[in-house]
């Protein structure tokens, strides 16, 4: 039996997306809660969580790999030209000095490394000791929606060689081979979040299946087919 073809997203298909955005407005939330002097978004994309970041008052730096045409320079994103990101042509070296950041925020960007351990063991040189690694939108191995995507011939996380899946266990102990202490481990989102419909960017429909995608998450067992595995961590003290 052959696969059908992905089909691939709109790299902006999360900017359309009202109830996506309410994630995102809660990741800032939960870091502007820490109050860290400093923060990396590491991996920022087009900007948009370093824009919401920079709102709630933080101090950012943005980061973003782009292969070896990228400028090895700070440039302006060209959707978001308040955030000024170091672009860069090295998969895994960071431009930032040891002992750099108070925090560092991997959204959506750990299981797209090509080397998971030596991204890990960087982000802990240029966090300070005890900093705190935010990850989120790391792939459940078991999400029933990955599955229905895949089925569907749509985008779904493990399409690419390098592409890994996580299970909070393993998730965990990748963190723990390299030093960080786990200081929050869940699984989140069970509802689809990215809907590029206009129904779902009603407020009301937004508010509604952040709500329940929130609710349904917390269900002891049923959230083990959730989409996302998220972790809290504290970098090594060395």
């Amino acid at each position: 039996m052959h696969e059908r073809p992905t089909q691939p997203r709109g790299d902006d298909v999360n900017l359309r997306s009202a109830p996506q955005l309410r994630e995102y407005h809660a990741i800032v939330a939960r870091i502007a809660a820490d109050a860290p002097a400093s923060v990396l978004d590491w991996g920022c994309g087009l900007g948009q969580v370093s824009a919401l970041l920079l709102e709630a008052g933080l101090n950012v730096s943005s980061f973003d790999y782009r292969g070896d045409d990228s400028p090895d320079a700070v440039v302006a994103m060209p959707l978001f030209p308040q955030v000024r990101a170091y672009v860069s042509s090295d998969p895994r070296a960071l431009p930032y000095g040891d002992d750099s950041f108070d925090a560092v925020l991997s959204c959506g960007v750990l299981e797209h490394v090509l080397d998971p351990e030596a991204s890990l063991d960087e982000l802990a040189r240029i966090l300070k000791p005890g900093g705190t690694l935010y990850v989120y939108k790391l792939p459940n191995r078991f999400s029933y929606l990955e599955k229905l995507a895949r089925r569907m011939g749509l985008y779904y996380h493990g399409a690419e060689p390098h592409e890994l899946l996580y299970t909070p266990a393993s998730a965990r102990a990748l963190l723990e081979r390299h030093g960080y202490a786990i200081r929050e481990l869940r699984l989140a989102n069970m509802l689809p979040l990215t809907l590029d419909i206009p129904v779902a960017q009603r407020p009301r429909v937004a508010s509604a299946v952040w709500s329940a995608n929130q609710a349904i998450a917390r269900i002891p067992g049923l959230n083990r087919v959730a989409t996302n595995v998220e972790l809290v961590a504290s970098a090594p003290t060395r």
